[in-house]
């Protein structure tokens, strides 16, 4: 069984990396793939597609991470080589399910993953999983909670929380506001 965990990784941190480790154990996953999108359909990203693609790589060492070029995630799904994958997203995403591009074209070509965390309202989810059609395409698994998030990273730089490869190369490259980087990119 293959795992996916799709993102912009902009830039990776450890809540990434505890979410694949714990999935791969948690739901018996064969591999998690690494998926970077190059350019999300639903956000706007502050560092160029390869330079996250090589962030990714260097955080998530020992595992395949690729560049996709599709923004919404059912087209990366019809276009891809998995067969019944099972899509990786936190409990905040899971809530926002069903607004996402075509939710049951999702389902119906992977399953999902869903990470939760102690303390996450489960009546939130229980609302989510009764309004999909297929609920038994939907497994959670725990995750510790990590109180991060890419864009507190970003506006932060030297604040914990990225892998130390990943930062090094940050700093070197002055990515994200770090010395030599223009502020805001």
């Amino acid at each position: 069984m293959i795992g996916l965990l799709g993102g912009a990784f902009d830039p990776p941190h450890i809540g990434h990396v505890a979410l694949a480790d714990a999935a791969e154990q948690e739901l018996d996953l064969e591999q998690v793939v690494v998926v970077v999108v190059a350019d999300p359909g639903h956000k706007d990203v502050h560092a160029p597609a390869e330079t996250r693609l090589e962030l990714a790589r260097l955080a998530f060492p020992g595992r395949e991470v690729m560049l996709d070029h599709h923004a919404r995630t059912a087209d990366m799904l019809r276009d891809g080589p998995w067969d019944d994958p099972v899509f990786l997203i936190g409990a905040d995403a899971f809530v926002d399910f069903p607004a996402w591009k075509e939710p049951a074209e999702v389902l119906r070509r992977a399953r999902l993953g869903v990470a939760t965390r102690p303390g996450y309202p489960r009546e939130r989810l229980d609302e989510t999983l009764a309004a999909l059609g297929a609920p038994g395409r939907v497994v959670f698994f725990d995750l510790e909670p990590h109180a991060l998030a890419s864009h507190e990273l970003r506006a932060d730089i030297a604040r914990p929380g990225m892998p130390p490869a990943v930062r090094r190369i940050i700093e070197q490259h002055g990515l994200y506001g770090s010395p030599g980087y223009p502020e805001g990119t």
